[in-house]
This record gives C-alpha cells, sequence and structure tokens, in this order.
C-alpha cells in the first residue's frame, strides 16, 4: 500500500484538520465530533441541511459545506457510518430556528444512526426533516443497504436543494423538493480496478488487468456483473441505457447529466465518457439542461465513473444556476 499518511488510525482527524487548515474563511471543524460546518453556520432564520456519512468519498460531503449547500457534514470513519452523538451535534451546531433537513445516503448504518439522531434532536425541540437518497439502479439491495443505494444524486440534491434553503424556502418546502429531486434521479457505475482502505492496507476487491465490474457502489461492493474491459463508447451505452430506462425518460425532456470520477480516474478520460454520454442523450432526444464532471463523489483510489442523470424543472435549474461557494463546488456571485 503506497499512501500519504502518518498511521491509518488517524487520517480521518488529520485530514479534517488540514480542510481546516486549507479553508479558514469557509469552515469551522469540530475534531472532537469529527464535522465540518459553515464558517457562520448557524445562520437565523435559514433551514440548515445536514449531511454525512463515511470518510474517503471525498469531496462528498465535508468539501460542499459552505454558501448555498450544507452547513455542516458529520465524518465518519472511512467506510464508516457516522454515529448518532456525532449527527445530533451537527444539528445543535447550525440549527437556526427554521429547523434542520437531513441528507441521508440508503446505507443501513447512515440510515438507522440519522433517525436516532432526528430523535434526539426533536427531544431537544429541533424540528427535522430528512430525505433518504436511493438513485443506485444497478442493485435492487447490496451488502450496506436495504433497497437501492444512495449514489450521484446525493451530489445534486445536495446543491439544488442548499440553493432553495439559501433563498429562504421553509423546512417543509425544503424537504419537499429534495425528495422530487431524489425520485428524478437516477445513477449506475463502474469500475476499473479496486481502491484500497487504508486499515485494511489491500485492495477491496481483485479485477484482472482486461476486466472492469459494472454496477459497482462507492464502496467496491459487488455490481452486476464482471466483464471484459470495452470502449468508452460501449461502457457509456452500459451505463446510460439502464438509467434512461429506469427514469422513463422521453424524447424533448430535459436532464442534469453528471459523470462522475470515483477517484482514480484522469478528466481526460471522464470527458471522453461525457462525450459519449452526451451523444447517448442527443440520440434519444433528451436534452441536457446543466451538466457537471469530475470527482464529486469518490471511491479512495478507485478507477471508474458513475453516470447520473436527474430529469429536471425550472426550479430544479434555476435552484442549480444559484451561486455557491464551498470547497468542492463553486459558482456564481
Amino acid at each position: 500500500m503506497k499512501k500519504l499518511l502518518n498511521d491509518p488510525a488517524d487520517v480521518v482527524v488529520e485530514a479534517l484538520a488540514g480542510m481546516a487548515a486549507a479553508h479558514p474563511d469557509h469552515l469551522r471543524v469540530d475534531l472532537d465530533h469529527k464535522l465540518v460546518l459553515r464558517a457562520d453556520a448557524p445562520v437565523s432564520g435559514k433551514v440548515a441541511l445536514v449531511s454525512g456519512g463515511g470518510s474517503g468519498h471525498e469531496p462528498l460531503h465535508g468539501g460542499f459545506v459552505g454558501r448555498g449547500m450544507l452547513d455542516a457534514a458529520c465524518a465518519g470513519e472511512v467506510f464508516t457510518s457516522p454515529v448518532p452523538d456525532q449527527i445530533l451535534a451537527a444539528t445543535t451546531a447550525v440549527d437556526g430556528g427554521a429547523g434542520v433537513l437531513h441528507v441521508v445516503k440508503n446505507y443501513t448504518g447512515d440510515v438507522m444512526n440519522f433517525e436516532m439522531a432526528a430523535e434526539l434532536a426533536a427531544e431537544a425541540g429541533i424540528q427535522v426533516e430528512a430525505v433518504v437518497t436511493d438513485d443506485d439502479v444497478a442493485v435492487q439491495d447490496s451488502l450496506f443497504t436495504a433497497g437501492r443505494r444512495g449514489v450521484g444524486v446525493t451530489v445534486l440534491l445536495e446543491k439544488i436543494v442548499g440553493a432553495a434553503a439559501e433563498e429562504g424556502q421553509d423546512l417543509a418546502a425544503c424537504a419537499a423538493l429534495a425528495r422530487r429531486v431524489n425520485e428524478q434521479g437516477r445513477s449506475m457505475g463502474i469500475a476499473l480496478t479496486s481502491c484500497t482502505v487504508p486499515a485494511a492496507g489491500k485492495p477491496t476487491f481483485e479485477l484482472a488487468e482486461d476486466e472492469m465490474e459494472i454496477g459497482i457502489g462507492i464502496h467496491g461492493e459487488p455490481g452486476r456483473s464482471t466483464e471484459k474491459l470495452a470502449p468508452a463508447r460501449d461502457i457509456a451505452a452500459r451505463l446510460v441505457e439502464p438509467v434512461l430506462s429506469d427514469l422513463s425518460l422521453k424524447r424533448g425532456e430535459q436532464v442534469i447529466a453528471f459523470v462522475n470520477g470515483m477517484g482514480g480516474t484522469p478528466l481526460l478520460e471522464l470527458y471522453v465518457m461525457y462525450g459519449e454520454v452526451k451523444r447517448l442523450l442527443d440520440d434519444a432526444g433528451v436534452t441536457v439542461a446543466r451538466s457537471l464532471v469530475g470527482n464529486y463523489i469518490t471511491s479512495l483510489e478507485m478507477a471508474g465513473c458513475s453516470v447520473t442523470l436527474l430529469r429536471v424543472d425550472e426550479e430544479m435549474v434555476r435552484c442549480w444556476d444559484a451561486p455557491v461557494d464551498t470547497p468542492g463546488l463553486r459558482w456564481g456571485g
């Protein structure tokens, strides 16, 4: 294992300390609870967004804390859910009196721990709503979940609903928008190599040089099948077709098209993939309203990518275009 580490046991805390040092004007970091907090939180009268999960998926979620996205992120150990006390501490720290929306990826530990934290927050008088993302069409269940996994749509949801909260929408409206985004988005991923969890020190799974895993999650979970490596145009079709089918997208509809790197694939190849995805969408008569290409929800250094399509309406596009200022996503005024 070759990694830039001091001690594998300290990797999460040391990474959070590094984030705090790199972004002092944007973030505060609570190393005791392993939280990344918006520097100006709590924002009085604004719905706060809190998310989190296992570390190893950066910039998700800590990199999306800031104006226009999350108010706080809870960092679990690598590929391990944050605990209820962490989530409660984040919820309490960012509540500005308008309530808190929990954004939870559908992994069993995350769902259970966020539910427990929400109950504790309610006892403390904080109004909490939760939305669970479950956009992965590759599997109905996995080693980590009951039902579909939450993957790429989580990034798009945090951006869109973060903007809605920033413009002053109330908790019920933010939660309704979040559920609508989740319902209208689907994802599918591929791995070319495994990642290596620092504490394990060896690859999570094995793939031969001429093999790829279709339908992977973000923890190296098994996908639909292990197959021979194919050209990018064929891989793109293997990812796009099941998403189009599951969403029942029709000619004339609009999407946000998101090609996400898993951490070990260069942008050069991600743009090759985006070109193939765009060609397939053009052929299907589906219009790309907006696009996003890059490493946004990763799996350590795994090579590969995922494709997420989100059917969008006018409100979603407006919120997507709204200014955002976080370490991992930044545009607008």
